[in-house]
């Protein structure tokens, strides 16, 4: 075998997608060479192995190495319907995990700066949680780039109950959000949602029912005229999806989404003006044969292929 054959220590950002066998060598994404340097870089995937704002099952902070470590699986070829690869099309490495500063885990500062680093340098965030309060730091480093964002929000919960006076964690978060300006409710939307939320405060949103009796394209072009082409940050929650597609992860909800289904709503949402992604609560503890973690790397390469879609279209 080929001395280069570890693509994540030899390989080159935007030679495609490699062929190294899924069973050996290091857990990059999608075997994306691991790089540190953003200089003409397009996209940066990072984890954010952080579990402690979650108010039910723990153990999502193990979630970007077992989404890393399925995505080897399915690394051989370009994501099926898809024309392009992302990993051609785009200069994409693995930025490694934002590393928590000493004992404050919980630091809105520290993952917020991590993304902005890499936005600064002018590449794009694929983020991989980590439980879904780290989407809050990566949509205000996002905010103070872009303005105030669209939310395009895949979960079974809305995550915009009020503070209990206890701070931000993974069910407040898109609420301090919305009061801080970060993001614009009456452009954004929530999907798959299958949880009592009496209060919208002004997101659409669209249930696992209403999904369940639509098409993909239907909700799609539903989001994407609300969105019109304000900057869109895409967050997938993988409890959206129905516990007999993603049992790992810490706050399931029976009804969900099938695996279909969501890819199905993400391919037709082409042409939004994404400007930052990221995928959540993978907890592979609950996990049974990697069908959560597979499942959550399928959505983050199929959101890379979205992005440099349009990327391609607008260039």
């Amino acid at each position: 075998m080929s001395s280069s054959w570890d693509n994540a220590f030899r390989g080159e950002p935007g030679k495609g997608l490699s062929h190294n066998p899924g069973f050996a060598g290091a857990g990059s994404f999608f075997r994306s060479p691991y790089q540190r340097d953003l200089k003409n870089v397009d996209v940066a995937v990072s984890g954010v192995p952080l579990d402690i704002a979650t108010t039910n099952r723990p153990g999502a902070r193990l979630g970007p190495r077992a989404i890393r470590n399925a995505s080897a699986s399915i690394a051989w070829e370009r994501p099926w319907p898809w024309s392009l690869d992302p990993m051609a099309a785009m200069r994409v490495v693995d930025y490694g995990d934002c590393e928590p500063p000493g004992d404050n885990l919980l630091s809105v500062a520290h993952i917020e700066s991590h993304i902005d680093t890499i936005l600064q340098s002018g590449a794009a965030s694929l983020m991989l949680g980590g439980d879904h309060f780290v989407s809050y730091p990566s949509v205000r480093a996002h905010a103070a780039r872009h303005g105030p964002l669209t939310l395009v929000h895949f979960d079974a919960h809305t995550d915009t109950w009020p503070s209990s006076g206890n701070g931000v964690n993974h069910g407040t978060m898109f609420h301090q959000a919305a009061l801080e300006g970060l993001v614009r409710p009456e452009t954004s939307s929530q999907i798959g949602i299958r949880t009592v939320n009496e209060d919208t405060l002004g997101f659409r949103v669209i249930s696992a029912s209403e999904v369940h009796r639509k098409s993909g394209r239907e909700i799609a072009e539903e989001v994407r005229a609300r969105a019109g082409d304000s900057p869109v940050y895409i967050t997938f929650d993988i409890d959206c999806l129905d516990p007999a597609y993603a049992p790992g992860t810490g706050t399931p909800v029976p009804g969900g989404l099938s695996s279909f289904q969501a890819l199905d709503i993400i391919r037709e949402l082409r042409g939004i003006n994404v400007v930052g992604m990221d995928v959540v609560e993978v907890a592979p503890a609950y996990d049974h044969a990697e069908i959560t973690a597979l499942a959550a790397a399928q959505i983050a390469i199929e959101l890379l292929c979205l992005y440099a879609d349009r990327w391609h279209s607008v260039a």
